[in-house]
């Protein structure tokens, strides 16, 4: 999977660069990361591949504007696409990288705060996601009653919502273990550098 096939996928309709843009963002962002000055080479990339057409429109503001549509080769690559088997086991999580290799900073407290901001930015990440949910249910009614595009989107969204969830559920667990570790580390650690009760003195020595 690559932007190339994300960018096909939006364009099942005619669009600009700039309409690309503020789709990705609002939508394909949530679960495809991406550099938004990606998209401007991608597009010449596919153009040059025969996968798209380009036009020049007037705009009602404005110079005119360059609309993007599919070309059949460009429809015959997403179908392809979309048909191959489901891409998983391409997922690349840095914050588990980081995470797996923090006991070199040998700090619990440092991994505290590491989950702490995690689990920060997976609870506003969760509270877009459910008010996008809300805004659609409240606009077009019941989910399963959605024309086929409404109705795949709205079940991306879902598993994007399920998805961090579990997330924050697993930051929730993971800081409850560090805190049941840290109250029963600290005075191990300090037996190991030899604080602990004075020693009384032998009489005998």
């Amino acid at each position: 999977m690559s932007l190339d096939h994300i960018l096909l996928g939006l364009l099942r309709e005619p669009a600009t660069g700039y309409d690309l843009k503020n789709v990705f963002g609002e939508t394909v962002q949530h679960f495809w990361s991406a550099r938004l000055s990606q998209i401007y080479p991608t597009l010449k990339r596919l153009e040059q591949r025969q996968m798209l057409d380009s036009r020049w429109e007037p705009s009602p503001k404005g110079p005119d504007r360059k609309v993007y549509t599919l070309t059949d080769a460009g429809r015959a690559e997403l179908l392809r696409w979309l048909r191959d088997d489901p891409a998983v086991g391409t997922e690349r999580f840095a914050y588990l990288a980081q995470l797996y290799f923090m006991d070199t900073i040998g700090d619990i407290h440092e991994t505290r705060a590491f989950m702490a901001q995690l689990r920060d930015h997976f609870s506003r990440w969760l509270a877009e996601l459910r008010a996008i949910e809300r805004d659609i249910v409240a606009t077009h009614g019941d989910p399963e009653r959605y024309a086929d595009a409404g109705f795949h989107q709205f079940a991306a969204l879902r598993m994007g919502i399920h998805s961090i969830e579990a997330k924050v559920a697993w930051c929730d667990e993971t800081l409850a273990a560090v805190d049941r570790r840290q109250a029963s580390a600290e005075p191990l650690a300090e037996a190991a550098v030899g604080v602990g009760p004075a020693r009384e003195e032998d009489p005998s020595s």
